[in-house]
């Protein structure tokens, strides 16, 4: 369960995320404009906010700018329109953790969500992760599955390195395309999937046993195994 802060002028569009987050067992408590939203953020404890760019009062790059500034540090995910690169340009700068495009599926909307939710602190990342037989030293950008060493491509490594990093949680073709290949997804693109074949593929003829697991019209997830 996570406590969620919605900031979101559109009551149809905040009607919509609040009724499938509690759906699915979370918190939420919404905002209608920036200055509520910088009221909130100060006063309440959140473990994530969800923020649209486009508010009537202040805008939502503003807003995270101003709860940035009073060290508010809790995970941000920015909701920008299609095509607006510059939106989400800025929103990153300005201490955005993520930004989903509208419009999106609310599958993809939680996927991001965990992800950010249990997503250690840059000082402490790991370097080094061993889930079931597969072995990786991120400093080294080594694979192995047992003793046996795994040569993968740089994009294949790093898709490993982002399901590693995600273990036993749904990652999504788009969350790929923007952690990997830094561009925005694009459904016409069957890149991901091209590679994550290549990659089960080295690990299977390493002995690894068929660690990444396909959630149909999601993404991908690593079995995590303690």
């Amino acid at each position: 369960m996570m406590r969620i802060l919605v900031v979101e002028d559109d009551s149809a569009t905040s009607d919509l995320l609040r009724d499938a987050l509690v759906a699915r067992s979370h918190r939420v408590t919404i905002a209608k404009n920036g200055s509520e939203a910088i009221q909130l953020a100060d006063d309440a404890m959140f473990d994530i906010g969800i923020l649209d760019c486009m508010l009537p009062d202040i805008g939502g790059i503003d807003v995270l700018r101003e709860i940035r500034r009073r060290d508010v540090g809790f995970p941000v995910i920015m909701l920008t329109a299609l095509g607006a690169i510059n939106d989400r340009v800025a929103g990153l700068e300005a201490g955005a953790d993520d930004y989903l495009v509208k419009p999106f599926a609310i599958e993809e909307l939680q996927a991001r969500l965990s992800a950010l939710y249990r997503r250690p602190p840059l000082e402490s990342k790991p370097t080094h992760f061993l889930i079931g037989d597969i072995e990786i030293d991120m400093l080294s950008r080594q694979v192995r599955v047992g003793s046996k060493r795994v040569h993968l491509q740089p994009r294949e490594f790093d898709l490993l390195a982002v399901l590693a990093e995600n273990a036993g949680r749904t990652v999504t073709r788009s969350m790929f395309l923007e952690q990997v290949w830094t561009i925005r997804y694009d459904p016409r693109t069957n890149i991901v999937d091209s590679h994550i074949s290549r990659l089960r593929t080295k690990l299977k003829s390493a002995g690894s046993s068929e660690p990444i697991e396909t959630i149909q019209g999601v993404g991908y997830r690593l079995r995590h195994r303690d």
